[in-house]
């Protein structure tokens, strides 16, 4: 077997022995393979995963918030929000895909892990952001695509479509200012309307 032929199965084998008791399910879809681990072992399984022998995902090379209030199955465990971790390693020539939930639905929140891959700087901040998910250890926790003054994570199912506040630039101020929405909510289902001999049918 070449370093350009890993099976997924290899992968999730050398995963689930290096992990042990940590993780919590493992899956292969699509050629992928996916891990699970509680919220209380994330830190430690990430770790184990970038120094591991048989893992050595040396790159996270995505992190994002996943709100999965509204899945109509829900989750395995019940929870609400989740962040998903996509892992490589060149060494190896693998991919995992790790999955977290946050366990308090309120206030959810994960250890950091910008201490094992610097690259989760930007974004945990971004799932902060977007999401409301507290990173702790993170040592710069703010936004990073809304501004200072948000209110509420606009990628939460409960967010409403025309937010909270409107902003707007106020010459006389100088400053941006924050105003009472005046946007009205309006249906954008879309309607078919079609003349009585649409396409020659009767």
């Amino acid at each position: 077997m070449t370093a350009f032929s890993v099976r997924p199965e290899t992968t999730r084998d050398a995963v689930v022995a290096a992990l042990g008791e940590k993780i919590l399910r493992a899956s292969i879809a699509f050629g992928e393979v996916t891990v699970h681990v509680a919220e209380a072992n994330y830190h430690s399984a990430a770790l184990v995963l970038r120094d591991a022998l048989g893992c050595k995902f040396e790159q996270l090379i995505d992190l994002c918030g996943v709100d999965y209030s509204e899945y109509p199955d829900g989750t395995p465990d019940g929870f609400r929000f989740c962040v998903v971790c996509h892992l490589l390693s060149v060494s190896l020539n693998q991919r995992l895909r790790l999955k977290v939930y946050a366990t308090d639905d309120l206030a959810p929140m994960l250890p950091s892990v910008t201490d094992i891959w610097s690259g989760a700087n930007w974004f945990e901040r971004e799932a902060f952001d977007l999401f409301g998910i507290v990173f702790d250890g993170h040592n710069d926790l703010r936004r990073i695509l809304t501004d200072y003054g948000f209110v509420g994570h606009p990628f939460r199912k409960d967010f409403p479509r025309t937010g909270h506040v409107e902003m707007r630039y106020d010459a006389e101020l100088g400053r941006i200012i924050y105003e009472p929405i005046t946007i009205e909510d309006r249906e954008t289902a879309p309607r078919v309307i079609r003349e009585a001999n649409y396409g020659g049918l009767q």
